[in-house]
């Protein structure tokens, strides 16, 4: 039985749209041509500051991000709030919690991704992050911390995400259920993977966690 369902962050609960487009901005280009850098960047494999520099060729994406916030203090830059959720978040994560399944959310984020996240108020149990913890997905270390902050053992976790390298596949090497999200670039372009095989379920949505959560053998 699964006891504990945890939720990646980016794109499976926030939809960094809105990031994307100010990053757009910031870098001084259309934000059709950004997406469509991420795009590709999603499709082989490669980080999206990739995109960054292939935009703006020379472009050291920590120190722009760092004038950013001396340019900006008090905007949103790469941060999302509350605007950002998806609008299933609310009504599906509280669906399986009442269906007696914890709700944990652990994702690669910043530290003040903790403080955003947390003053949504959303219907889980607890709240991670990777810079919080001192480990990244796909770092086994990331999994077993999980396992660790939901008390059971990993064969009773379904984790949730929208990608292979960074969910999908590292999770169900620590043993866990997994659940793959197509949602956003990456989501989709990893469903059509041969790998994908090794997904417990594919879900278009939120919603379709917790009817796969009673299908599960």
């Amino acid at each position: 039985m699964i006891k504990a369902v945890v939720f990646d962050v980016g794109e499976t609960l926030v939809s960094e749209g809105r990031i994307w487009h100010r990053w757009a901005e910031r870098l001084g280009v259309s934000p059709f041509l950004l997406m469509g850098a991420l795009g590709g960047m999603a499709a082989l494999d490669r980080p999206h500051s990739d995109a960054f520099r292939l935009v703006r060729p020379g472009i050291d994406p920590d120190v722009e991000e760092a004038a950013w916030e001396r340019d900006d203090p008090d905007g949103l830059r790469n941060h999302f709030d509350a605007d950002d959720l998806y609008p299933d978040v609310r009504e599906a994560l509280a669906a399986i919690r009442a269906a007696g399944h914890q709700v944990i959310i652990a994702g690669n984020q910043p530290r003040r991704a903790y403080d955003a996240l947390v003053a949504m108020d959303l219907p889980a149990d607890s709240v991670h992050t990777s810079d919080g913890w001192g480990v990244s997905k796909p770092d086994p270390g990331f999994f077993a911390k999980v396992a660790a902050v939901a008390g059971c053992a990993p064969a009773e976790i379904l984790y949730v995400g929208d990608r292979l390298d960074n969910d999908v596949l590292p999770a169900a090497a620590a043993g866990m259920r997994t659940a793959l999200l197509r949602r956003g670039p990456w989501g989709y372009l990893h469903a059509e993977r041969p790998q994908a095989k090794a997904a417990d379920v594919i879900v278009d949505d939120l919603h379709a966690i917790l009817p796969a959560l009673r299908r599960l053998p």
